[in-house]
């Protein structure tokens, strides 16, 4: 760390580019925002969602930057395609609940509602509205709170 701090590509966003072996080093780094979705079907048999898992993610060939799992949702007597969608600007979540729904179509099941775990961003949400309430010439300067930060 000590030479390679030196290096231009390395160079620190804030601080020195002094390495101090006492203290040691700290590296911060983010990720594009996560969405974390989850959709309840309306059928008890977890290989179903298991299958429409694989089906959607992308170690399957599925859809690039989506992680999905099938899990029993025992108490409700449904199953749930958990899924996290690593970046959804380039898989949109219409395009994913879109194909969750064709694929537990094929085995007759319904989807019987969705929940996303943990914040949304705006943007995101931008995105359900187009598709869904085929708002094509909506603007994100549309709702209030942009406005009241802007």
């Amino acid at each position: 760390m000590v030479e390679k701090i030196l290096k231009p590509e390395w160079e620190p966003d804030e601080g020195p580019a002094k390495f101090v072996p006492k203290t040691g080093s700290i590296q911060i780094a983010s990720r594009f925002p996560l969405v974390a979705l989850n959709i309840n079907l309306a059928t008890s048999k977890l290989e179903i969602a298991q299958t429409i898992a694989k089906s959607v993610r992308h170690i399957n060939g599925g859809f690039r930057f989506v992680r999905a799992i099938g899990l029993s949702l025992e108490e409700e007597g449904q199953t749930q395609v958990s899924m996290n969608l690593t970046h959804y600007q380039k898989t949109p979540i219409p395009m994913v609940m879109e194909a969750v729904k064709r694929e537990a179509a094929k085995y007759g099941v319904n989807v019987v509602g969705s929940e996303f775990v943990g914040p949304v961003p705006l943007e995101a949400m931008g995105q359900v509205l187009r598709y869904y309430l085929q708002a094509h010439d909506f603007s994100m300067d549309q709702i209030i709170e942009n406005a009241l930060i802007g």
